[in-house]
C-alpha cells in the first residue's frame, strides 16, 4: 500500500493593534474684565491628547489651533465676539505670552502648532496635557460691557498624530481628531471716581462770598450711564448749599454747586440734584464749585469737612 504523507500547516497570526488618539480641550474662561482698568488679563485652558495602540511605541502628535468663530489677524491677534463688538486676544504655549499657538490650517496665523511626543505604555496607552495659555490684552478701555465669545470646532481645534516623531513634520502626520471647546469673556458694567479737595483758601472776615472749584474724575465703561452723588458731609446735611465745615463746635457753613453760577445744588438725590453723563471707558471731568456766603466770622482756624462721592450705574 503506497504511502500517504499529510501535511497539515497552521498559521496563527498575531491580532492587529490599531492606533487612534483623542483630544479634549477644557473651555478657556477670563471671567469678569474691567477694561477700564487698562490691564491685561490672563488665563488657560488645558488640552488633553490620549492614544492607544502598538506597546513602547512612539506617537507623534501635532496640535492646531485656528482663528475660532471670532477669527484674528493672527494667532497672537485674535478676536472674542458679540454683534460687531470685539475683544482681542491670544492663545499662547508659553506663560509669558511669547509663543503664539498657531494651526497648519490657518497660515494667516503667523504661528505654528504644538507638537510632541507621547511614548505609549506596556499596556498600549498613553497621553499628555497641554495648558493653553490666554491673555487679554490691555489698551481695551472703551470696549463696550458685554459678554464676548469665540468658538473652536474642526479644523479650529484638531490634533493631527502618526506612529512617528513630530520633529519628522506635522505634514506627515496623516490622522487627525478634532474637538470643540470656547474662550469666553465678560466685561461688566463698572465706575469709579478718583477726587481732590476743594481748599477755599485762607481769608480774615466773611464780610463777602468765597468761591473755589476742585473736579472729580469718574470712569465708566463705555456706553454706560451714571450719577454722581455729594453725600451732607459729616454734619449730614439735608440741603446741599448748607453743609458745614467745623473747628470744635464753631462751624463754616458752605454749599457744592453743579454749576459755575452756583444755582444748580450737588446733592445726592438720583435725578434731582446729582451730575449726570455716560461713560466712554476713560477718565472724564467733573468740576465742582464751592461757595463760603456771607455769615458771621467765627474764631480763627482750620475748618473742614468730609464728602462722600458715589457713583451710581
Amino acid at each position: 500500500m503506497p504511502a500517504v504523507a499529510v501535511l497539515a500547516l497552521l498559521s496563527i497570526e498575531a491580532p492587529a493593534v490599531a492606533q487612534s488618539c483623542s483630544l479634549s480641550i477644557t473651555p478657556l474662561a477670563f471671567g469678569d474684565i474691567d477694561v477700564t482698568a487698562n490691564a491685561q488679563v490672563d488665563a488657560s485652558a488645558t488640552a488633553t491628547v490620549s492614544c492607544t495602540g502598538l506597546a513602547f511605541s512612539t506617537v507623534g502628535v501635532c496640535l492646531d489651533l485656528g482663528p475660532g468663530s471670532g477669527g484674528g489677524t493672527s494667532a497672537a491677534n485674535r478676536f472674542m465676539l458679540n454683534g460687531a463688538n470685539q475683544l482681542r486676544y491670544g492663545l499662547f504655549s508659553d506663560a509669558s505670552a511669547g509663543s503664539p499657538w498657531g494651526s497648519g490650517a490657518w497660515p494667516g496665523g503667523s504661528a505654528s502648532p504644538v507638537g510632541f511626543n507621547i511614548v505609549l505604555s506596556a499596556g498600549g496607552s498613553g497621553s499628555r496635557s497641554q495648558t493653553i495659555f490666554g491673555r487679554v490684552y490691555s489698551g481695551q478701555a472703551t470696549v463696550a460691557p458685554l459678554s464676548y465669545s469665540s468658538s473652536f470646532t474642526g479644523t479650529d481645534a484638531r490634533i493631527r498624530y502618526a506612529l512617528l516623531s513630530y520633529l519628522l513634520g506635522c505634514n506627515l502626520l496623516t490622522n487627525s481628531q478634532t474637538t470643540s471647546f470656547a474662550v469666553t469673556a465678560n466685561v461688566p458694567a463698572t465706575c469709579r471716581v478718583t477726587t481732590n479737595n476743594l481748599s477755599f483758601g485762607s481769608f480774615g472776615v466773611l464780610s463777602a462770598q468765597q468761591d473755589a472749584s476742585t473736579t472729580l474724575a469718574p470712569t465708566c465703561t463705555n456706553g454706560t450711564s451714571y450719577q454722581i452723588g455729594l453725600d451732607g458731609g459729616l454734619s449730614g446735611a439735608t440741603n446741599p448749599t448748607l453743609r458745614r465745615m467745623t473747628k470744635a463746635a464753631e462751624i463754616v457753613t458752605y454749599g457744592l454747586y453743579r454749576n459755575a453760577a452756583r444755582t444748580q445744588a450737588f446733592g445726592q438725590t438720583l435725578g434731582t440734584d446729582t451730575l449726570s453723563a455716560t461713560g466712554n471707558g476713560v477718565a472724564q471731568t467733573a468740576t465742582v464749585y464751592g461757595r463760603v456766603p456771607v455769615q458771621a466770622t467765627p474764631s480763627p482756624g482750620l475748618y473742614s469737612d468730609t464728602i462722600v462721592v458715589s457713583v451710581t450705574y
